[in-house]
């Protein structure tokens, strides 16, 4: 079998000493976890997102007062189409980098440049470890500050 016969048919012949040529099988294309191509859904770096930036201290909620309450009735809705946890979130997903927007209200009291750090500091870590993507930005706007005498703006339930 000539050179390129046996380059077309996927097979190489090896010279080892002290035998006759023998042929190995050359199969795929590297290493098995380089095979193929692993695309992230925005939805998906949302909830990391909010999941992260609820767990910092300081945060009462996610989103604008008309989007807590919008999705608050939502919520209870079945089949409404956004998760509470992605409220006040949105992303941005590309190839290899991502860019988040969120909303929040702080708790009063606390410091607000703080809370946006710890939260900015927070998501980076969540969404890198998690999706191996790439934070390039993380814009926070406070539109709210929740007073220690404040009611929540969510409806009450109707059945209890």
């Amino acid at each position: 079998m000539s050179d390129m016969e046996s380059h077309r048919s996927g097979q190489d012949t090896v010279d080892t000493p002290g035998t006759v040529k023998a042929q190995s099988v050359r199969r795929g294309g590297g290493a098995p976890g380089t095979r193929g191509r692993t695309t992230i859904a925005d939805g998906v770096v949302e909830k990391i997102t909010g999941m992260a930036a609820r767990d910092v201290s300081g945060v009462h909620a996610m989103g604008s007062g008309m989007s807590r309450t919008f999705g608050a009735v939502r919520d209870r809705v079945p089949g409404g189409t956004k998760s509470g946890v992605t409220r006040g979130v949105k992303a941005e997903v590309g190839e290899t980098q991502t860019a988040l927007d969120l909303e929040i209200v702080v708790e009063y009291g606390v410091s607000i440049s703080d809370v946006a750090r710890d939260v900015r500091e927070n998501v980076v870590a969540a969404v890198e470890r998690m999706t191996g993507l790439e934070v390039v930005e993380v814009n926070i706007a406070v539109t709210d500050v929740k007073l220690p005498d404040e009611e929540d703006e969510e409806p009450e339930p109707r059945i209890k």
